[in-house]
């Protein structure tokens, strides 16, 4: 028991050691993070920029679609006069 109780401070001493060590590398590759994450959040990428361009392109094209429906649909109920 008493050589448990001399080694347990030993064993427990590399647990320590690496959280410190962890928490140390943590700490320091913080501020790198945050800079490419806010570098990050305010450039787009080209992929998203295209992806952008096809949404608005799809929504003018559903938009016009729409338009014409409702105009043909307009000229069906109007009475033809001869």
């Amino acid at each position: 028991m008493r050589r448990l109780l001399i080694l347990l401070p030993l064993l427990l001493s590399g647990c320590v050691v690496g959280t410190v060590a962890r928490t140390a590398v943590d700490i320091a590759t913080r501020p790198v993070k945050v800079a490419s994450a806010g570098a990050d959040a305010a450039t787009t990428s080209q992929s998203e920029a295209d992806e952008k361009r096809g949404r608005e392109l799809r929504k003018a094209d559903e938009k016009r679609a729409r338009e014409e429906r409702e105009a043909a649909k307009k000229a069906a109920e109007q009475p033809q006069s001869e």
